[in-house]
């Protein structure tokens, strides 16, 4: 082994297999979190011969998954690829479900529907409260 070689691999590999190392004992920078998102939703509505009766549209803030989790790859005689991989994924672990009323809603042309029965529309979508890593690809749960 040439000293540029040898150099090469103190320098860069054994940093990388110690993270992996430290990772996977469990002493990384997990920080898998619930956080506020603000989203525009917009929801249409149609009659039964599939004609939009209105559209109906609002920001509204919901929760979401963000954060990073401890993965890692490591050489493997055993696997077809010759590195073992151990991915996690921030996903949500619990889940709720949330009604948001949508406040700006239009007829077919454009103009501003104010009646009360049809000035707004309630809609109905589950949010995560709680987030956690996964292991990737793992949807038994």
């Amino acid at each position: 082994m040439h000293v540029q070689e040898l150099l090469f691999v103190v320098a860069v590999l054994m940093p990388q297999c110690l993270r992996a190392l430290r990772y996977s004992q469990g002493t990384g920078d997990e920080n898998c979190e619930t956080l506020k998102s603000e989203i525009h939703l917009i929801k249409e509505e149609f009659d039964e011969l599939g004609r939009m009766q209105r559209t109906c549209n609002a920001d509204v803030i919901v929760n979401k998954c963000e954060g990073l989790c401890n993965s890692q790859v490591q050489p493997s005689v055993i696997t077809p690829t010759g590195f073992l991989k151990e991915c996690y994924c921030c996903r949500e672990s619990f889940l709720k479900e949330k009604v948001i009323t949508l406040t700006h809603c239009y007829d077919p042309d454009g103009t501003r529907l104010t009646s009360p029965e049809m000035g707004s529309m309630d809609i109905r979508l589950r949010e995560p409260t709680e987030c956690k890593c996964f292991k990737c690809g793992d949807f038994t749960r």
